[in-house]
């Protein structure tokens, strides 16, 4: 597995006390470093998205707006979001980190990838920050892969947040499935029930909005009855994953209780879904995780089945009903667009 990370994604820094800081990452260093995996991590080699690549999915006014906070000590972009001196050029090695890992699943011989970057991306709309993120990775991945002959990338968000800018890049197009699994209500306010897409991107944009206190067997249920269904049934070239690990029971941001082990049944639904689809062809996007010892946790868990291990075991209880209602809800509203989605097994 290619593991890209950079010691520049550990400089960018917002205000004293800022969940978004440079101790996750270091978290995952030391998971690393103390209990190395069972397998090969090979360094991917990071580099900058260049102006043109971003601007597929961001207004060049924005652009020149983020990079005129380099070398600045604080500049604020919204509520939530700041940047010092060097923001803006982890923010472009974040996004051309992905884009090297892209092409790197593409060209082979490795098939799995996680890039390890911050900061990070799914919220960050066409024309402003949003939620500590500047440029959006895997929207900007997803055009790239799509800019190389791709047809079709499916983009796959379990950050317990909803990725509106995500959504938002691709709401009427039917090249991208944007598939998310999240808190609702609950920031930032969208992937709601009827965020279905809209003109030709009808039906592309696939939302399971879950309400809180959901844990492993709530997850479990709406994605292997609707998420992973419709996912095989686009039959996407590529799987990018926004992977959040900020829907676990210990973090400060969100009102979930998913367990350290579920992120690795996950990472199998993931696994199975891009071996069924694409070759195995499948990038991993570090998004949130705010508790830093829960996110190393997850991020183990995640690693380890990437690396070809077998994920932990859960305990096997039964969703909630009202989950299992809104999974039925969820699975009428798609049913037209989707007629051939079939159930996703873990076994």
């Amino acid at each position: 597995m290619l593991l890209y990370r950079d010691p520049l994604f550990h400089l960018h820094r917002q205000a004293p006390g800022h969940p978004e800081r440079p101790e996750r990452l270091e978290a995952i260093d030391r998971m690393l470093a103390d209990a190395p995996l069972a397998c090969e991590l090979r360094p991917g080699e990071c580099r900058d998205a260049t102006f043109d690549e971003i601007a597929r999915v961001h207004s060049r006014e924005y652009i020149r707006m983020v990079a005129a906070s380099g070398g600045v000590p604080h500049t604020q972009f919204d509520g939530d979001t700041s940047a010092n001196g060097h923001s803006y050029a982890a923010a472009c090695r974040a996004a051309g980190s992905a884009i090297a890992a892209v092409d790197a699943v593409l060209e082979g011989p490795d098939r799995r990838a996680f890039v390890l970057s911050r900061p990070p991306g799914h919220h960050a709309e066409a024309t402003h920050a949003a939620g500590f993120c500047f440029f959006n990775t895997a929207a900007i991945a997803a055009e790239h892969a799509l800019a190389s002959g791709l047809s079709r990338v499916c983009i796959l968000d379990w950050d317990v947040h909803h990725g509106n800018g995500s959504m938002h890049s691709f709401y009427d197009r039917n090249d991208v499935l944007y598939a998310s699994v999240h808190e609702y209500p609950h920031y930032p306010g969208t992937g709601r029930l009827g965020d279905i897409g809209r003109g030709s991107g009808e039906g592309y944009t696939v939302t399971a909005p879950l309400p809180a206190g959901c844990g492993d067997a709530e997850y479990l249920h709406v994605m292997t009855q609707l998420i992973y269904p419709i996912a095989r049934a686009f039959a996407p070239e590529l799987v990018l994953v926004s992977a959040g690990y900020d829907g676990h029971r210990r973090d400060p941001l969100a009102s979930m209780r998913l367990s350290s082990q579920v992120y690795g049944l996950f990472t199998t639904l993931d696994c199975m879904f891009a071996d069924t689809c694409t070759d195995g062809r499948l990038v991993y996007l570090l998004e949130g995780g705010y508790d830093t010892d829960a996110l190393a946790e997850g991020v183990r868990e995640s690693m380890t089945v990437l690396c070809g291990g077998r994920a932990a075991e859960v305990p096997d209880t039964s969703p909630h009903a009202e989950v299992v209602s809104l999974t039925d809800r969820l699975l009428e509203q798609y049913q037209p667009y989707w007629p051939a989605a079939e159930a996703f097994s873990l076994t």
